[in-house]
Formats: structure tokens, sequence, C-alpha cells
């Protein structure tokens, strides 16, 4: 029987979706969970855009959608009156969430609307795995929202992958409990290279990455205290080193992969490690701009990393996108990524929009294991 939310200007009300984009989630989540949770508008005649708002904003004050995210992973929300990136934005901030701003960012996001970038330029044919999102450095955020302003042909591919973090940290200290205490005690050192020029199509600069507030009459020396200052930002202290080189910079964060969920404690494998071990075997020669291994250097057995993606595939869904789609994912209970398609870059538009929450609980020995939030930006 379908689920009705009602709201003060109109009604949600769930439905089903086909096995290949929508499962029962394993433990530990509820039993009969869904992922995707989704929701359309029930009412005959179409809500407008501030009915929408203004029923968000409602469900919101009790936070019930945080309270659902947090069940299952993600919501899919359809047949909503958001058709361009300022719509999008409109409904995003409508959650109540705070912006989340990204520090060191890999990739190229241009604003489009407010807090609304593209989600990945990257092209069709690459492959970007099951991940947390921002899971190679510290700061990362709670909630990631996903648009659908054209979605490809059905059968041309692009679907984003759904799957969720509890169950991977479930299934993983089933199959490779030494892999799980090896993180807890050790944690990851997270190698990340930024570098004046992109790294590869669609990737970001370091003065992207971190020279928010550098001007044209800098000179190096300036350039690179205000590059520091940012990265200080991280408030990792001695868990984040970095080091200049002749074409960018090296970063190395020691991190937790294994993080709590906020209310619950449960444990969440919150990473990237399948994602850059099935990119690398996928996507040949495209350079992973994040290396990771153990805390104390040494490198992640290959046996570990091939269960990870074996599990992965196991428990995740492809979700088929239709234009107007909106998906919303709880970075810390459930991980997204791209498929591949046929097609030109124009054939697939995907906007992202990424806000901070609660700041998730550690899980590990040592103060590298606390996660922390980032420290207030200021121009030096």
């Amino acid at each position: 029987m379908p689920l009705q939310i009602p709201t003060p200007t109109f009604t949600l009300e769930s439905f089903d979706l086909p096995s290949s984009n929508q499962r029962l989630l394993g433990p530990p989540h509820p039993p009969e969970t869904v992922t995707p949770l989704a929701l359309r508008p029930s009412d005959p005649t179409p809500p407008t855009l501030d009915d929408i708002i203004t029923g968000i904003q409602a469900l919101q004050h009790d936070h019930l959608l945080t309270q659902s995210l947090s069940r299952h992973g993600a919501l899919l929300f359809r047949n909503l009156p958001i058709h361009d990136a300022h719509s999008f934005s409109k409904f995003a901030h409508a959650f109540g969430y705070p912006p989340h701003e990204i520090i060191g960012i890999v990739v190229d996001r241009p604003l489009l609307a407010p807090n609304v970038a593209p989600a990945n330029e990257s092209p069709p044919e690459v492959l970007i795995y099951n991940h947390n999102e921002s899971p190679q450095v510290p700061h990362a955020p709670e909630y990631v929202f996903f648009y659908c302003h054209r979605a490809p042909s059905p059968d041309a591919g692009g679907e984003s992958p759904i799957s969720s973090s509890l169950e991977l940290f479930q299934r993983a200290q089933l199959e490779i409990p030494d892999f799980i205490t090896s993180l807890a005690q050790k944690g990851i050192l997270s190698r990340v290279t930024y570098t004046y020029t992109p790294q590869y199509k669609g990737g970001a600069t370091l003065l992207q990455s971190f020279g928010k507030h550098i001007h044209p009459e800098d000179d190096d020396a300036v350039r690179r205290r205000k590059i520091e200052a940012q990265i200080a930002r991280y408030n990792r202290g001695k868990h984040t080193t970095y080091e200049w080189t002749e074409d960018g910079i090296v970063l190395t964060h020691r991190l937790p992969v294994i993080r709590t969920q906020v209310g619950t404690n449960l444990p969440a494998l919150f990473t990237g490690l399948a994602a850059y071990y099935r990119g690398a075997k996928v996507n040949g020669a495209r350079k992973n701009v994040a290396r990771q291994m153990y805390g104390d250097g040494t490198e992640i057995p290959e046996r570990y990393l091939e269960t990870l993606a074996r599990i992965t595939d196991e428990i995740r869904v492809l979700h088929r996108w239709q234009e107007g789609d909106v998906l919303v994912f709880d970075n810390v209970v459930a991980q997204h990524g791209r498929e591949p398609w046929r097609g030109s870059q124009k054939d697939r538009i995907v906007m992202a929009s990424l806000f901070d929450g609660d700041v998730p609980g550690g899980y590990g020995f040592g103060d590298w294991a606390k996660v922390v939030p980032a420290l207030e930006d200021r121009e030096i």
C-alpha cells in the first residue's frame, strides 16, 4: 500500500520502481526498507513550485524527510515542477540544510544557480563507480541532491547507481573482517594531487581548488600563503600535510574510512576505495588524482578492494533517469556514481547541490578517527 505523506499544500505518495531501479535493503536497515524511496505528488492538479517549497518546509519542520533519508539512504522525487537549475536550487534549499563548501575540489563545477553546479563533466565513456561524496578529503557534505535536466535514451546507459554504506560495512565485516579491523586501527592515507593545469578533462586546477582569495596581482609567495590558509581550514592538524611540487601540491590526509550515522551510531564504510579500484580497471589510462592506502603507509591488498567492489555490485541498483527527477542522498548512509553512456555530453545533463548536516561520528583508534567540521573562511 502506498505511503501517503500529507503537507499543507499537497500530498506525497510512494510508488514502486522496476527491480533494476529499487531494492529491499539488507541488515542493518529495518526490514522492508527500500532504496530509493520513490515519492511523487498524488494530487490530480499538479502543485506549483511554491506549493512544493511550502510543503517541503512543513515536513522538515519535524525533520520528516531527514528521518526518511536516514532510513532509506536515498529519496527519489518525480513529477515535480522542476525544470532548470534555479527551480532545482529553490527545491533543494527548502530542506533547510546549510550549503556545503567544497574545500579542495578535484572536478570543475561552474556555478549554475545558488549552490548548484554540474554533477560531473567527465567524458561519457568514463565509469564513476559507487562512492560517498568527497571521501578523499576530510570535509564532506552530509546531503547530496541530483537533478536530471536531460536524460539519455533508455537504452544508452548513464544510470546513477545507489547502494548502502551501512550494508556495505555489514557485509565487509562478515566477509573480510581483517580488513575492517585494519581500517579501524589504521584508517587510510589519502594522497591527493593538485596541479596548475587540469589533470584530465573536467578536472579542477590548483587555483580552482584552493585559490578563492587569490588576486591577479598576488606574487608567488602570497599565492602560496593563501592556498596554505585554505588547507588549514580542514582543521586536521598533523593529520593533513602537504608538499609543494614543480607542478602544484600534494596533500596527504589520514582519514577514517568508517564513520557512524548520527542518531543510530551504526558504522558505515565512507569510502571511494572500490571506485578507485574499479575505475582503474575500467577506465584504463585515465589518471586518478587521489591515491589511498592504509594509514601507516602500507598498500591495501587488492583482494580486499576486489571484495568491496563485488559486494557493491551485489547490493546496488541502477537508477534510470527521467527528466525532472531529483535524487537526494544521505551521504553517510548511501553511495552514488555514474554509469557510462553512449552519446555526447549534452545527451545527459545532471546537476548537483551539496549541503552540510550533523557531523558523523568517528570509528577507530586515535584522534585521526574523529570527524571535524571545517574552520570558518577568512581571507588573509
